[in-house]
C-alpha cells in the first residue's frame, strides 16, 4: 500500500526471483487511501484461493492501518513471512513450518561459513520482531549462547566484542565499529540505511570491521538476496503443506 519507495524495490525484487524459480506471482498495489476493511477483504479473497498458496503483505503499511490486525488475517499456512502469532509460536518452540525469512538467510549465511553455532557466544543487536527476536530464537535452538541487546543494553561495546557471531539488526547507519567487535568474529548486517552521502549502507561499518572480522556480509548485497530466497523456499514448502506432498 502506498508509495513507499523502499518497498517498491523489495516487491520488484520479490517479482523477479519468483520467475526465476518458476513461482507464479500476483502483484496487488493499493493507493494509499484503500481502507482497512478493503485490504482486509483481499486478503480474504486470497485465502480462499486455491490457485494461491502463500500471502505477503508489503510492510511497512500507512498510518490509520492496522499492520497487527492486517498480519493476523493471513491464514498461517499461507503466511510466507511467517509473522502470524501461530507461526511465531511454532518458532519459539522450535516446532515450525516456515521461518522469518531474514533471519533464516542469517542462518544459512552462518552455516557457509563452516562455522557451527553450538557453543558460540551470539549476541543479536536489536530486538524487533521481525528480525531481532525471532534471529535470537533460531540461535538458541543450534545450541549459541545468546544475548539481544537493545537500547536499554548498558555496556553494549563490551558485550558486542564477546560476540564470536554478531548480528546487527538497530537500523542505524554504521553504528557498530570495529571497537565492538571480537577479533575473528563473524559479522552479520541486516541493515539498510543512507550514509551521510545517500549511499546505501548497513548497520556495521564495513570497511573498519572487515579487517577485524573473520567473515563480514556487505550491504547491499549480503543479507537482502538470502532474504528473498528464504522467501521462495517458505512458499514453496507451503505449496507442499497445502497439496498433502
Amino acid at each position: 500500500m502506498g508509495n513507499d519507495s523502499a518497498s517498491r524495490v523489495y516487491v520488484n525484487n520479490k517479482k523477479k526471483a519468483c520467475e526465476v524459480c518458476g513461482i507464479y506471482s500476483e502483484e496487488h498495489a493499493l493507493p494509499e487511501e484503500t481502507t482497512e476493511e478493503e485490504l482486509l477483504a483481499l486478503i480474504d479473497c486470497l485465502n480462499a484461493r486455491k490457485d494461491i498458496n502463500g500471502i505477503l503483505v508489503q510492510l511497512p503499511l500507512p498510518k490509520g492501518i492496522d499492520s497487527e490486525k492486517v498480519l493476523l488475517r493471513i491464514l498461517p499456512e499461507k503466511d510466507v513471512d511467517a509473522f502470524h502469532p501461530v507461526n511465531v509460536g511454532k518458532i519459539m518452540i522450535g516446532n515450525f513450518d516456515f521461518l522469518p525469512c531474514t533471519p533464516a538467510g542469517v542462518m544459512e549465511l552462518i552455516r557457509l561459513t563452516g562455522i557451527e553455532v553450538s557453543g558460540k557466544e551470539c549476541v543479536v543487536v536489536g530486538r524487533s520482531n521481525i528480525v531481532g527476536k525471532p534471529q535470537a530464537m533460531l540461535l538458541l535452538h543450534e545450541n549459541g549462547t545468546v544475548t539481544i541487546c537493545h537500547s536499554r543494553t548498558k555496556n553494549l561495546k563490551e558485550v558486542c566484542r564477546r560476540a564470536d557471531i554478531l548480528v546487527a539488526a538497530v537500523g542505524k547507519a554504521k553504528f557498530i565499529t570495529a571497537d565492538m567487535v571480537k577479533d575473528g568474529a563473524i559479522v552479520i548486517d541486516v541493515g539498510m540505511n543512507r550514509d551521510e552521502n545517500g549511499k546505501l549502507c548497513g548497520d556495521v561499518d564495513y570497511d573498519a570491521v572487515s579487517s577485524v572480522a573473520s567473515a563480514i556480509t556487505p550491504v547491499p548485497g549480503g543479507v537482502g538476496p538470502m532474504t528473498i530466497a528464504m522467501l521462495m523456499r517458505n512458499t514453496v514448502k507451503a505449496a507442499e503443506i497445502q497439496k498433502g506432498m
